[in-house]
């Protein structure tokens, strides 16, 4: 049986028709979207139309009525906000499946400015990390990013505790510490873990929305649903339902 992956609409447009045809028979898609959307998409998928589709989405998800969900172009804040209250979290940890200018795919994480302060966080990072990239078929090597390079040390105590922290990270989970390296991390490793979640935010934006990169969504991995998160500015979603597609797979497995 086909896995069922929701699919948040503000309201239907070439992004989430192209989405749906792209996707053909990979997953069953259904749409959350407000009244009348249903006749703008046809047959082409199935419509659930709430004057609240946030709460709709999130409300099927946490019921088992979908195996997976998209957030596409629904409101960040609000649809965020309910997924907290129905899955008993005060925040969210993401990881993005990101795209670097010539096409190389790796997964980045904290990418909210609130994600990824601590060791223990990172280290939760790494071991999540690990499973989507298994899941997705990429590299299930793992680099930790630090403010410098280790000759570096000495420099700044914020520079110094990045490093320090990275290195415990690595020693806890296997990892590898590749000092300031994004550049051959991203390329060498499935999933890159940044020092804190400004200079992961940081990063995402300058690859997305200046160095010609894509973002493809970003599961959140501390609730026990499937929820990938999106970009209201990309232009489609294809990548974000195969990626809620893959992981929903390997949980009912």
């Amino acid at each position: 049986m086909p896995v069922r992956v929701g699919l948040g609409v503000a309201s239907p447009d070439e992004r989430i028709l192209s989405t749906i045809r792209a996707v053909g028979g990979e997953a069953d898609i259904v749409l959350f979207s407000r009244p009348g959307a249903a006749d703008s998409v046809g047959s082409a998928a199935v419509v659930v139309e709430a004057e609240e589709p946030e709460a709709a989405l999130v409300e099927a998800l946490a019921e088992g009525r979908i195996d997976a969900a998209v957030r596409g172009t629904l409101p960040a804040s609000s649809t965020l906000k309910a997924l907290k209250q129905a899955m008993g979290v005060d925040h969210l940890e993401r990881i993005a499946l990101l795209e670097t200018a010539d096409g190389h795919l790796f997964l980045f994480a904290p990418v909210g400015v609130d994600e990824g302060w601590t060791v223990a966080e990172k280290v939760r990072f790494v071991e999540r990390g690990r499973e989507i990239a298994r899941s997705f078929g990429l590299a299930v090597g793992v680099a930790v990013l630090s403010g410098g390079r280790l000759g570096d040390l000495g420099r700044h105590p914020a520079v110094d505790r990045t490093m320090a922290d990275a290195e415990l990270v690595a020693r806890l989970t296997g990892a590898e510490h590749t000092e300031i390296l994004i550049e051959e991390a991203a390329r060498r490793y499935g999933m890159v873990v940044a020092p804190d979640g400004v200079s992961g935010n940081l990063v995402f934006r300058t690859l997305t929305f200046l160095g010609a990169g894509k973002g493809h969504g970003a599961p959140v991995v501390n609730i026990d649903k499937i929820f990938v998160d999106t970009s209201r500015a990309s232009a489609d979603y294809t990548n974000a339902i195969m990626l809620a597609k893959s992981l929903a797979e390997s949980l009912i497995s």
